[in-house]
């Protein structure tokens, strides 16, 4: 779905050209008029940067166009994008998340269906199979910009220097966390915010049990008692084991993203297990020249028949349903992810495009290398088996903030694992019957 041929590549070029001919003839008088726009992202520098040099050339293109820059990170962006739409203030064109579909788009009304502005826009640039991934009830809600699954991310100069092999399985990774802790105390062989590490528990209970978490039919969850006591003792076993800091740790770093923190900028931490789309943002924070991260292994427990993969779209492009200006709105949007000169500023900062032309243009320009962590880390879980999905209420922010609350407690000792996996099973149930009604 994501490498097309070099032809059928060449004739999404050939239908770009076209597509905007079309465009200037048939709408140029509708767009003459003087619009301001409002765009709003999360992210880190890097992709800030890239994202307002693409506004800038896309001002000059469109010179009746302006855009006016809400940007942010991560921490604190669904906070306010919601209360924004609550109050049917959102900017036109909104950088979304496609586990929101269910909180702001239940019925595929919560934002501007795109079909409608498909003279504008060229979804003809993008496989079928990604658009219906976001559509709900026959409304598109956004544009994919790109697939993603999480991958282990190492620098290299801090595991040569500890002395410590990539680990190969489970057992190895927490033994790599032990030869961490037994030469420098404060070294870890990965730094794993509560997403990451929820993620990576998740793979290991795919793995070993070969089920979903979740029962969208009959709106619950799919582990037992047991294996949710299970799930929440092998989080403290590799806590334990020194794999990762605990959240305790973590937070007396400050509440800033772990990206940004002195002990992973210097390398003091090993490693990430992050979506390959995020290993730019990972990678430019290091401290050069030395430290560089490279795609370690991926490993399955014996006799596993699925990586347990949370495969998903990275994120969408989607243009307010109370929006004025949605032609305009579009053409922002197709300039970002069709058009040479936003696809040129964009580069990878939001992993590798599923526009075609994108993809093709960025392939002959270098920018897609074989040897990018973004890429090898795409290459890497698209080669594992994955077929079962990950259900989008797995990263509904309730339950995220459940666990995230859950871990808090299990680190500072207030809760033990039986007692935490109990609690924590109850309001999880509750949570998924709540918000599948």
């Amino acid at each position: 779905m994501l490498i097309k041929s070099v032809t059928f590549a060449a004739k999404c070029l050939f239908a770009t050209t076209l597509f905007t001919t079309t465009l200037f003839s048939t709408s140029g008088m509708a767009l003459a008029k003087d619009v301001e726009l409002r765009f709003s992202w999360w992210g880190g520098n890097a992709r800030h940067q890239a994202t307002l040099e693409a506004i800038k050339a896309f001002e000059q293109k469109y010179p009746h166009i302006k855009v006016k820059a809400e940007y942010a990170g991560w921490e604190g962006y669904l906070s306010r994008l919601t209360t924004q739409i609550a109050g049917g203030k959102e900017p036109d064109v909104i950088q979304t998340n496609w586990n929101w579909l269910p909180i702001f788009s239940k019925y595929g009304t919560g934002f501007y269906d795109l079909h409608q502005v498909a003279k504008t826009l060229d979804l003809t640039q993008y496989d079928p199979q990604s658009l219906e991934s976001v559509t709900v009830n026959g409304k598109l809600n956004g544009i994919p910009v790109a697939a993603t699954a999480r991958s282990f991310y190492y620098n290299k100069e801090k595991w040569q220097e500890m002395g410590v092999a990539y680990p190969q399985s489970w057992d190895e990774l927490k033994a790599a966390g032990l030869a961490f802790k037994a030469k420098d105390e404060n070294s870890y062989p990965l730094v794993l915010d509560y997403m990451e590490s929820l993620t990576l528990l998740q793979s290991y209970m795919v793995q070993k049990y070969n089920i979903p978490a979740i029962d969208e039919k009959n709106a619950k969850f799919n582990y037992t008692p047991q294996q949710w006591e299970e799930f929440f003792q092998l989080y403290k076993d590799l806590v334990d084991s020194h794999v990762f800091p605990s959240k305790r740790v973590l937070t007396s770093y400050g509440n800033a993203n772990t990206w940004e923190m002195s002990p992973w900028i210097n390398g003091t931490w090993g490693g990430v297990y992050m979506w390959n789309t995020n290993a730019l943002m990972y990678q430019n924070n290091l401290a050069a020249p030395k430290n560089k991260l490279e795609l370690g292994p991926f490993f399955m427990l014996p006799g596993a028949k699925d990586a347990g993969l949370f495969f998903k779209p990275t994120m969408m492009f989607s243009i307010s349903r109370n929006t004025k200006h949605p032609e305009e709105s579009a053409l922002l949007i197709n300039f970002l992810m069709n058009e040479p000169e936003g696809v040129k500023a964009l580069g990878l900062e939001r992993g590798v495009p599923l526009s075609q032309t994108a993809y093709q243009q960025l392939l002959q320009n270098g920018v897609i290398k074989e040897d990018s962590i973004v890429v090898t880390g795409l290459k890497s879980f698209m080669a594992l088996p994955h077929n079962i999905p990950t259900s989008a209420y797995f990263d509904y922010p309730q339950f995220v903030a459940l666990y995230h609350e859950t871990i808090q407690k299990i680190d500072q000792g207030d809760l033990s694992v039986k007692d935490a996996a109990s609690s924590f099973a109850k309001s999880a149930d509750r949570i998924m019957k709540k918000t599948m009604k």
